[in-house]
């Protein structure tokens, strides 16, 4: 932990607002980097960590291994060596690329694991650290002041009255339907409400067990492979893999948004018919149809999938935002969850660069509040652009655009590309390689310099 001084920028006070994987990372982030005053607010009861399958590439692992979380989350993941994608009508093989060199070049392996996993190793990770306090149950409720000193309104289920909280700094990782984002927004650009980009795409998510796939050989050989498959079709697709040392599978699809399509814009959820989930994979392979037949009736979820088109700006006064809250993706990439602890991350690299004879002064925390946007918009925008397109690539009906992407795939990404974006070496080197952490340290001065 860095020395302490009588005024010292370690003693900040830290506000997180939301405890997903983005709150998580940043809190302990801080924690980390020697921050003694972290204040973590979650609207939930408790974090009852539910969810599917997430990926863990080289990038967001060597975030993980800073904050001593890596090899919790290692133990029970997948070391992803290949990728199989495949055309969903027929289960023909369009490109298998291996990719069994990621640890070696890039320092870090790529991972898929439980959502859960990666959360509660986050959220032990915090608990293990005295400079970390949690409050569950609490909402925002508004924003009084963003500078020098935000200003917080909050609701508990633990006490009728609302409180209020003054703080150094906010940092709210509150996901897309962010409140936080809403008051800054409105403070900094008189805007009521952000711009909404409609994907037009939704998604099932299912986990099936060692014991389920039984039954099924060809299944259980995927369950026991460290390969990510993909089958594409059009205007949908689905993504399998296995996760908890081998004993479920994920699988994730992207397909036509016709539930939410008249439904209002907060909502994101709704219980699915098996029936119609069936019936949109209907022209799929046996192989998938037997996947989907095992799903309980009961248990099918939909999620509506949703961005924003890019924000104006994430940081007013001393406030930022993080994660979803500013840069929701599709999941085409599988980079959601890893920019958002990136993102933590970078915050208290910068942070903790304030010289002590500035850490009350609020010019000097917008302004580094500003760096760590500088830092991460360009790259952020570009990795939630590249996923958009990586998705209607995927997406293609018959056609000539079609023939060329397959005629691409063959190649197994021996040219260095592959159309699916996330397969692809050169994507690969871009993201994989990226040290957010040096980036920021290397970067500071002169970005704070041209502010």
């Amino acid at each position: 932990m860095p020395h302490s001084t009588a005024a010292d920028v370690y003693d900040l006070r830290i506000v997180v607002i939301g405890a997903g994987m983005g709150g998580l990372g940043t809190a302990l982030a801080f924690a980390k980097k020697g921050f003694k005053n972290i204040s973590v607010y979650e609207t939930a009861s408790n974090l009852g960590f539910v969810g599917a399958g997430i990926q863990m590439p080289p990038n967001v692992m060597r975030v993980l291994d800073r904050l001593g979380v890596a090899p919790e989350i290692e133990a029970e993941a997948t070391d992803v060596q290949a990728t199989s994608i495949r055309q969903g009508s027929t289960n023909e093989e369009l490109a298998h690329v291996s990719m069994p060199d990621i640890r070696e070049k890039y320092g870090f392996p790529h991972l898929t694991g439980h959502r859960s996993n990666l959360a509660g190793s986050l959220y032990n990770g915090c608990l293990k650290e005295p400079a970390i306090k949690f409050y569950f149950g609490t909402s925002l409720v508004n924003i009084t002041s963003f500078s020098p000193k935000p200003t917080l309104i909050f609701r508990s289920r633990a006490q009728e009255e609302e409180f209020t909280v003054e703080c150094d700094i906010l940092l709210s990782a509150d996901g897309i339907k962010s409140p936080t984002r809403s008051h800054l927004l409105r403070a900094s650009h008189n805007l009521t409400q952000t711009e909404e980009e409609d994907t037009g795409q939704a998604a099932y998510r299912i986990m099936l067990t060692r014991e389920q796939l039984a039954p099924f050989p060809e299944l259980i050989k995927l369950l026991d492979s460290n390969t990510v498959v993909r089958w594409v079709g059009e205007r949908r697709h689905i993504i399998a893999y296995p996760v908890s040392n081998h004993n479920i599978y994920n699988i994730s699809t992207a397909h036509p948004d016709t539930n939410f399509a008249s439904a209002t814009s907060a909502t994101y959820t709704t219980k699915g018919s098996k029936s119609q989930m069936l019936s949109v994979f209907e022209t799929f392979c046996p192989l998938v149809q037997d996947m989907l037949n095992l799903v309980p009736d009961g248990e099918v979820c939909e999620w509506k999938l949703r961005i924003h088109k890019p924000l104006p700006t994430w940081v007013h006064g001393s406030v930022a935002l993080v994660g979803d809250a500013c840069h929701a993706t599709l999941p085409h990439l599988s980079q959601g969850a890893a920019m958002a602890i990136e993102d933590g991350a970078v915050l208290a690299e910068v942070v903790s660069e304030i010289p002590a004879e500035k850490i009350h002064d609020g010019e000097t925390i917008t302004k580094t509040l500003k760096v760590y946007e500088l830092l991460r918009k360009p790259h952020c925008t570009a990795l939630v652009d590249l996923a958009t397109h990586s998705g209607r690539v995927l997406h293609l009906g018959e056609g000539k655009a079609k023939e060329e992407r397959d005629k691409a795939f063959k190649e197994n990404g021996k040219s260095g590309s592959v159309p699916d974006k996330w397969a692809s070496p050169d994507v690969q080197k871009m993201i994989y390689a990226n040290d957010c952490v040096k980036e920021a340290r290397e970067r500071f001065g002169k970005l704070f310099a041209s502010l």
